[in-house]
């Protein structure tokens, strides 16, 4: 049998019998559409690379187990790349077919404003610690221009790249500098992502009047705004990517990852900054974006993929912690469950218990 063929049987005939114990949440008449479940979570999702929807049957997967929402990550280049492709169009069809949500999560800024435009442009790119106007990373949040282009080339991946629930995600480059211009120096790397952010937003509003926009609160971001007012429709979107997960949330003492030279937080101190944020943006519309089904993340970003180390009652607990604070959207990274995991290791049968905890979850 060719490899593709089997591991769409074996794998989806696996999930789907790991699934039985689940009653499909549909609607009369709606062709198998995904019902919104009794579940306090309105966003029950995955978020996976391009690569991973490849050869693996993801849209099956996911309705096998009970979840509402697949995004994409990566740039909006290689995202828009892959949904102009066979195996992107397939995708697409299999998701509507199912009544799955489709979003796009991107790190975008190097896309939105292009690299080529500093020879010309210098002012629309960051400055450096050195005073140095240098292209490696995100822009000038002080730049009208670099707006005006970075809102422009927003709205083209719109178009390409439009979400079937009007949320859309434009983050920063990935744990990259922010601007050092004197008048971008004195606000935080979350309070710059926040200016951008608006400005996006305002330009998205122009075709998308329900558009609401992610601010990605993730590593240097983490800490809420103080100086830079939030327009409402960015909703938070936390990404605990430095806690542990051989410990539950709960464990206030627990130890997390270090992160590049910064000191290992607390779960404690992780709850702590959640809570500050939630002070700022709307507990209504916060999404929690975790770790707890991520092989890359697990396996230090370094081929082969190791096995996602599966624990279901630290997310029951997990999702405990986070819905007693109002948050009602979850997804999860799941990146590097591809062709190869599923040779490898079988069916990601973890995917139908984590859609199980989220469906049956009562936060308290």
């Amino acid at each position: 049998m060719h490899r593709r063929e089997w591991l769409q049987q074996s794998g989806r005939a696996a999930i789907v019998a790991a699934a039985s114990a689940l009653r499909p949440l549909t609607r009369a008449g709606d062709g198998g559409a995904p019902a919104e479940p009794s579940s306090s979570f309105l966003t029950r999702g995955v978020v996976l690379l391009p690569s991973d929807l490849e050869e693996v049957d993801w849209p099956e997967i996911a309705r096998s187990a009970g979840l509402s929402t697949i995004a994409k990550h990566g740039s909006p280049r290689s995202v828009a790349e892959f949904i102009g492709s066979d195996a992107g169009r397939t995708f697409l069809d299999r998701s509507h077919e199912f009544g799955l949500h489709v979003e796009h999560e991107l790190h975008a800024i190097s896309d939105l404003l292009p690299r080529d435009l500093f020879a010309k442009h210098p002012d629309m790119f960051r400055m450096n610690d050195d005073g140095v106007r240098i292209p490696d990373a995100n822009c000038c949040a002080h730049s009208r221009e670099g707006l005006e282009v970075i809102c422009e080339n927003a709205l083209k991946y719109a178009h390409l790249l439009r979400p079937t629930t009007h949320r859309y995600f434009y983050w920063l480059d990935d744990v990259a500098p922010t601007c050092r211009c004197p008048r971008c120096n004195p606000l935080s790397d979350c309070e710059q992502a926040v200016l951008v952010e608006n400005a996006i937003l305002e330009g998205l509003r122009t075709v998308d009047p329900e558009a609401s926009l992610s601010h990605l609160a993730y590593v240097g971001t983490l800490p809420p705004p103080k100086q830079v007012t939030p327009d409402r429709g960015l909703f938070l979107e936390f990404a605990p990517i430095e806690r542990s997960w051989t410990h539950p949330l709960a464990e206030r003492d627990a130890t997390g990852r270090s992160g590049r030279g910064r000191p290992k937080p607390s779960h404690g101190q992780t709850l702590d900054i959640l809570d500050a944020n939630l002070e700022v943006f709307p507990r209504e519309t916060a999404q929690v974006l975790e770790y707890w089904l991520d092989s890359s993340l697990h396996s230090q970003w370094k081929r082969p993929a190791q096995r996602v180390p599966w624990n279901r009652e630290i997310l029951r607990s997990d999702l405990d912690e986070y819905g007693s604070r109002g948050i009602r959207h979850i997804t999860s990274f799941a990146a590097w469950i591809d062709a190869d995991y599923v040779e490898r290791f079988g069916s990601p049968d973890f995917v139908t218990e984590y859609g199980a905890e989220l469906a049956r979850a009562r936060p308290r």
